[in-house]
């Protein structure tokens, strides 16, 4: 019988141990939660946010043509060596089809260490004017990229007005409320 309730006694008070670390446990996820909470994010996650404006950047175009800053822009695409980024072409250009973007107002950037274009981008040639970069080159860090591909859609001005990292998820343009009617919201 004493063996019993020493076991008794060594077995409950392995429980009341996990369950006092079981408490320590939760209670340190808690304050782990609440700094996480607190946090903001440095920047947005895909490079400038609705409502910024690009730095001024100039490149020159695989035609010849220089391309200086985002005022006669729409939409923005950049490229890389990616795995998934040959997987956006097509989406892109259907985009592009749909909203009858001029060539001249679309603009895609391809990063990489070679001097020609990625050669999956072949299919928006006709669609849109295409700038090969270095990476950190001038029009990715106007527009603040951090991963590929993304895709900027700007307005008349070049202030973005959505971005993302699949066209396919990209607003109509003539849908969007036009900023001048929208309350200030100081106001609101």
């Amino acid at each position: 019988m004493p063996l019993v309730i020493a076991a008794l006694g060594f077995v409950g008070g392995l429980c009341l141990l996990d369950l006092l670390l079981t408490f320590g446990v939760i209670r340190r996820l808690r304050e782990h939660t609440e700094m996480l909470a607190s946090q903001t994010p440095a920047r947005h996650a895909i490079g400038l946010a609705a409502g910024k404006a690009p730095a001024p950047f100039s490149a020159v175009a695989t035609t010849g043509e220089l391309v200086s800053g985002a005022a006669r822009l729409r939409l923005i695409a950049f490229f890389s060596t990616c795995p998934i980024c040959p997987e956006r072409v097509a989406p892109l250009a259907e985009y592009i089809r749909k909203l009858r973007f001029s060539p001249n107002g679309v603009l895609v950037v391809s990063v990489g260490s070679g001097s020609e274009p990625q050669p999956y981008l072949a299919e928006l040639a006709s669609l849109a004017t295409i700038c090969v970069e270095p990476e950190g080159g001038p029009i990715a860090d106007a527009f603040e990229v951090t991963g590929f591909p993304c895709f900027f859609l700007l307005d008349a001005d070049g202030v973005v007005i959505a971005s993302g990292f699949d066209p396919a998820k990209l607003p109509d343009p003539t849908k969007l409320p036009d900023p001048a009617k929208l309350p200030d919201p100081a106001t609101v």
